[in-house]
């Protein structure tokens, strides 16, 4: 048995094989009214406390909107501003320019993003969003759901830099490792057996699954969150 496991793990292996970190601390405080914005905010001791997010959660880029107001209005005691839908702008400049327009009434304004959703904490901050956001929006465009979220999974795991680094190396990489999603190790090492090898129907009811998939995910493979990754 254990030389058979060895044989198919080597049939397989052939088969296989302008930024700041400053921002106001998050807050869901703005719920659409049929007039505009709530812009009270709850009491905060110190509004301007430091917070840096380092682990990526799985997101949908193709649905992030930043809440856009402006230091001018803050230090006035004024939240003014609106969402602003990300997918309503094909770059960063065409974003700045709704911002712009959205306070117009501010000669030079500065723009203070107060929150966000469905945006990478490594590409935005309060006053800055990174022109690599529409860049890796437009790259993870053609996944699907599941490999979205995949992708976001296997970012965090390798500590891939969304801010510097090429959003289409980073998709093609990423396609190049991803597995699929599966319920747990066995269940991978099992479509892996039946993909490499065709067992006889009397082999599969005595074939170890189990020790397989360990032998499979010791240095080849490795899973989270459901999904399986090919090691490099």
């Amino acid at each position: 048995m254990q030389s058979l496991n060895t044989t198919l793990l080597r049939l397989c292996e052939t088969k296989t094989t302008d930024p700041t970190e400053r921002r106001i601390k998050k807050s869901r405080i703005y719920e659409k009214q049929e007039k505009g914005y709530e812009t009270q905010l709850p009491h905060l001791s110190n509004p301007h406390k430091l917070k840096k997010i380092t682990i990526m959660e799985a997101t949908t880029l193709s649905e992030a909107r930043v809440y856009v107001g402006t230091y001018g209005k803050y230090n006035n005691g004024s939240l003014f501003g609106a969402w602003l839908d990300l997918s309503d702008y094909s770059d960063k400049e065409e974003f700045y320019d709704a911002c712009r327009e959205l306070h117009k009434d501010e000669e030079d304004a500065e723009f203070m993003f107060q929150d966000w959703e469905n945006v990478p904490e490594d590409l935005i901050g309060e006053s800055w969003l990174s022109e690599n956001f529409f860049a890796l929006r437009d790259a993870v465009e053609d996944l699907g759901d599941t490999e979205q979220e995949a992708f976001f999974v296997w970012c965090n795991y390798k500590s891939r830099d969304f801010s510097n680094e090429d959003a289409d190396d980073l998709v093609r990489d990423f396609q190049d490792e991803y597995q699929g999603e599966y319920k747990d190790e066995e269940d991978f090492a099992y479509q892996i057996v039946e993909e490499c090898y065709e067992l006889p129907e009397f082999a599969k009811t005595y074939f170890d699954y189990e020790k397989f998939a360990r032998d499979l995910f010791m240095c080849d493979y490795w899973m989270d969150e459901g999904f399986v990754f090919r090691a490099a």
